[in-house]
């Protein structure tokens, strides 16, 4: 018999037997660990759209729009709410797509220079507010986490993009990047 199986036969049998209070220390316990887990796990998904964000600051807004519109991120009765909707979610995929292209213009500044920077932190942030909206917890917390993660996904594509420039075309490169901009954004979101 399963472990899982035995411990349900374990709380049935101490139900019957009058120990209902070991049965609800029990379950509190495991729901107190399942959220725990469920917390941490959110707040990961939080940073990781932040650092989404660093990569391409409108990629992460764009797919979070999709996928509230889609319903994949339950943002009803949130503040954030707005983002699932047709006009979000039509603005920020054009700005998206915009983004993605004059990427590879080389009049674009540095994503590390003042301005683009809080636009990533910024973006981040929002993001990162939406996926802990879509569960219940703290918007604050994700906005924190997808802040940082913003700041982190900036300087480490910066970092990694200066060194693969050096063997390989800016245009390959700048192209990857999106490549794993938008899957990274589109598994975080779709968990």
């Amino acid at each position: 018999m399963p472990a899982y199986n035995a411990n349900r036969v374990e709380r049935l049998d101490l139900f019957l037997n009058g120990h209902s209070s070991a049965v609800a220390q029990s379950l509190f316990s495991t729901e107190a660990r399942i959220e725990s887990i469920l917390l941490n796990y959110v707040f990961v998904l939080a940073l990781g759209i932040g650092i989404v964000a660093g990569l391409r600051s409108l990629t992460a807004p764009a797919v979070v729009a999709w996928g509230a519109h889609l319903g994949w991120l339950d943002l009803h009765g949130s503040p954030l709410a707005f983002i699932g909707s047709t006009t979000a979610v039509a603005i920020l995929s054009v700005l998206g797509i915009g983004e993605l292209i004059a990427d590879k213009l080389p009049m674009i500044p540095k994503r590390t220079a003042p301005a683009p920077l809080m636009a990533r932190v910024v973006t981040g942030g929002l993001c990162g507010a939406c996926l802990c909206a879509a569960i219940g917890k703290s918007l604050l917390a994700g906005t924190l986490l997808g802040g940082i993660g913003g700041i982190a996904g900036a300087f480490l594509g910066y970092v990694i993009r200066r060194r693969l420039d050096l063997h390989i075309k800016d245009l390959v490169v700048a192209v990857c990047e999106d490549l794993v901009a938008v899957g990274l954004a589109l598994f975080l979101v779709s968990r």
